[in-house]
């Protein structure tokens, strides 16, 4: 199994970008222990970040056939990107969004998300367990649909 994370806007400054709202690790670190988890899993985890909207909708139309499952963290994106919505429509891989912070409980515009109606599942308000939340219950539904399949077939 393979999966990419993709990562939005200024969350390369992770770490120093108002750590008492997103925490002191950086996203180097956080994904180093996501890619720990993810080993532990059998998992191949690839990453991707950019402060640019195009690059991401690039990365994602790219994983189409190369990967089985996406963690979006879109990060401001979340809240204007008609564009990373169809990306994501357009490929058909299960997604997950993630969150840092609970975006329900800050300011009104960040309560409306463009992406999650795209994804599979969306996790907020968890710091940087929520790349490891989100790791694991896509592992666990991409396994369950796989074995699904494979009943199908056989029993087809």
């Amino acid at each position: 199994m393979k999966i990419l994370v993709i990562n939005g806007p200024n969350l390369g400054l992770l770490g120093r970008r108002e750590p008492g709202l997103y925490g002191s690790r950086t996203l180097a670190e956080i994904l180093q222990e996501t890619r720990a988890r993810a080993a532990e899993l059998g998992v191949e985890l690839d990453d991707f970040q950019s402060d640019v909207e195009g690059e991401l909708v690039r990365r994602i139309g790219a994983a189409a056939g190369r990967y089985d499952g996406l963690i979006l963290n879109p990060a401001a994106y979340t809240h204007t990107s008609v564009a990373l919505r169809d990306a994501l429509q357009a490929v058909a891989i299960p997604c997950v969004e993630v969150h840092l912070s609970n975006v329900a409980a800050r300011e009104d515009f960040r309560r409306a998300s463009y992406t999650a109606a795209a994804c599979v599942g969306q996790i907020a308000g968890f710091g940087p367990d929520g790349y490891r939340l989100a790791l694991e219950g896509l592992v666990r539904r991409i396994g369950t649909a796989e074995a699904g399949g494979r009943r199908a077939a056989r029993d087809g």
